[in-house]
């Protein structure tokens, strides 16, 4: 499928990077749909690199984007603008205690900066991740990466530390209904971290609802837990919100269902709604500290005028068209929609996730739980074959497991069409 030349150009020009590449040229998008250079239009059900939640060419983004290039682009990083002033103030108003902001370009080079910060801060280097984590592929933030691409890189950074993830669906530690223990669970990785540091613990990294592990979302009460570990050590915590912040899970930021505000928080995907721009968010307290302490991150587009405009028309469009509460109940009809697939198909063993980011996991059978990979291939493949893109994660041991994020502006139309999608590719993947 797609012009034989470009494929050609593919194979001699293209660094392969991960991912198998799709055989299909993509010409354009808008909202909820990619649309091929055959015309083929296919409902993008994780919104691109689980990032436009407002769908493709949002035509307000479009607005901003040639006004704003047309006046303003990129300047030295140590001139401001209104439009980096302007989306620091609206950031740093939305969660008491996360004041002083930064903008940067992408997750990574966040992460890299939260994790540079809290290390400036503490005076100490051992940072803890959770062993199912993805926060980048850069330095610090791939040291605190777990869930894939570690071997074959020489080490990581001194001090990088891992504990489980607490998984409903797998738990390690049970009550004796069978259910979660995750108290135990954390008491007992901390405790293993407490014998194996050195005394310079900085910081703890996690992502509110671990992505790439397979959509495995910390259950309530944890990150309050998590937060007292972090301050009985005198550690930071710093809470990576690429993919569930910016309304995606029903709240502004996921971690406002819990009632804890980290030490740190990283934004980047959602808040440029595909665009890469990214943000470092803290309390003024840290700020001044690290200050004092002569911080410096200083990079080629810290503080953009562009992204920076995309990213208050993003907050704009969000609080006007009221995203977050559509993230709600939108996520509730897909979720019902997911139910009732896994009460029909015996290969469904668990559905999980927040508002609209959700995880399908396909087992070989529900009693054993073992993830079923050919078959999760096949229903992405039959998928994409009837015009539904799907992410399915495809790392040994993290399961089977769709990752499923449409637009927060996904029509209830669509969300019914994707169902109904997955229905037939997993008859027809079931049959073959």
């Amino acid at each position: 499928m797609g012009d034989e030349s470009f494929w050609s150009d593919v194979d001699a020009h293209v660094l392969r990077y991960g991912p198998v590449f799709e055989r299909r040229v993509i010409d354009r998008a808008e909202g909820s749909f990619v649309i091929d250079t055959e015309g083929n239009r296919i409902l993008d059900f994780t919104s691109g690199q689980m990032s436009a939640v407002l769908g493709h060419s949002h035509p307000e983004i479009v607005r901003t984007i040639r006004e704003q290039i047309g006046r303003l682009d990129h300047l030295f990083s140590g001139m401001l603008s209104r439009p980096v002033v302007d989306l620091c103030k609206r950031l740093g108003s939305l969660a008491p205690g996360l004041e002083k902001v930064m903008l940067l370009s992408t997750g990574g080079e966040s992460n890299e900066a939260a994790i540079r910060l809290a290390k400036c801060i503490t005076g100490k280097h051992e940072i803890v991740a959770f062993s199912k984590s993805w926060h980048g592929m850069t330095g610090a933030a791939a040291s605190a990466t777990y869930s894939a691409a570690r071997k074959g890189y020489g080490p990581a950074a001194v001090g990088a530390f891992a504990i489980p993830a607490p998984h409903a669906f797998r738990p390690r530690f049970t009550h004796a209904d069978g259910s979660l223990d995750w108290q135990t669970e954390l008491d007992d990785a901390f405790a293993l971290i407490d014998s194996q540091s050195t005394g310079s613990l900085a910081a703890f990294i996690a992502e509110p609802i671990l992505s790439s592990g397979g959509i495995i979302e910390l259950p309530l009460g944890y990150l309050a837990a998590l937060k007292r570990k972090c301050e009985e050590r005198e550690m930071l915590l710093i809470l990576d919100e690429a993919q569930t912040g910016i309304g995606r899970t029903g709240d502004m930021f996921a971690f406002q269902r819990d009632g804890v505000t980290p030490d740190i928080l990283t934004l980047s995907k959602t808040l440029g709604a595909g665009l890469p721009l990214a943000a470092v968010l803290t309390s003024r307290e840290i700020e001044e500290k690290a200050y004092q302490k002569g911080f410096i991150f200083l990079t080629t587009h810290v503080s953009d005028p562009l992204p920076a405009a995309v990213g208050l028309t993003v907050l704009d469009v969000l609080e006007r068209e009221g995203l977050m509460a559509r993230a709600r109940t939108a996520g509730q009809r897909l979720r019902t929609g997911l139910e009732a697939l896994r009460q029909r198909y015996e290969c469904i063993g668990d559905v999980r996730g927040r508002g609209l980011l959700l995880g399908l996991e396909i087992v070989t059978d529900r009693a054993s739980k073992t993830p079923d990979h050919a078959m999760g291939d096949r229903i992405g493949a039959e998928a994409m074959a009837r015009g539904l893109s799907m992410n399915i994660v495809k790392v040994p041991a993290m399961g089977a497991v769709f990752r499923i994020a449409p637009p927060l502006t996904a029509t209830d139309a669509e969300i019914d069409l994707g169902l109904s999608i997955m229905s037939d590719a997993i008859a027809a993947a079931a049959r073959s």
